[in-house]
């Protein structure tokens, strides 16, 4: 397994890149806008990981700037943490055998969504290429908030 990126949403991207990038000193790896999903998503790392950042995609903090306003309570403004798998399907096995809820089974072999005893959502990502569909992951619905 390996940490990927913390995602947290942000009600003012501006405000938050000059506090990410700015005053703490964080630096932009990648962005992504979705016009579809009306959502931005900006990754950033700490400068001595900004290498490792750009090709791993690894540590970086995900501000995710939904375009629709929203506010975020309870903590829904923080939103995962993000790890790579080696094997989806085996992970999330392990952690079904465990009594843990696969919240986002991982139809698509490539993501799931866990939670954590204390309700943090974790994302696992499959490492490399997405595994092929298959049961009993393929046919599971979503269970409660992921």
């Amino acid at each position: 397994m390996r940490y990927l990126h913390t995602m947290v949403r942000v009600k003012d991207l501006e405000a938050s890149l000059h506090f990410y990038r700015d005053l703490l000193g964080l630096v932009q790896t990648r962005r992504m806008d979705s016009e579809a999903g009306r959502f931005s998503l900006i990754y950033l790392a700490a400068p001595q990981d900004k290498a490792r950042a750009e090709s791993e995609k690894s540590p970086e903090v995900e501000l995710t700037f939904n375009w629709d306003p929203e506010d975020y309570q309870g903590g829904r403004n923080f939103g995962h943490l993000a790890f790579a798998v080696d094997d989806i399907y085996a992970a999330c096995q392990r952690l079904m055998d465990g009594g843990v809820t696969i919240n986002r089974p991982p139809r698509d072999g490539h993501m799931a969504f866990v939670r954590s005893p204390d309700g943090i959502s974790i994302e696992l990502l499959q490492a490399g290429e997405r595994l092929a569909p298959a049961e009993p992951w393929t046919s599971m619905p979503n269970v409660g908030a992921w």
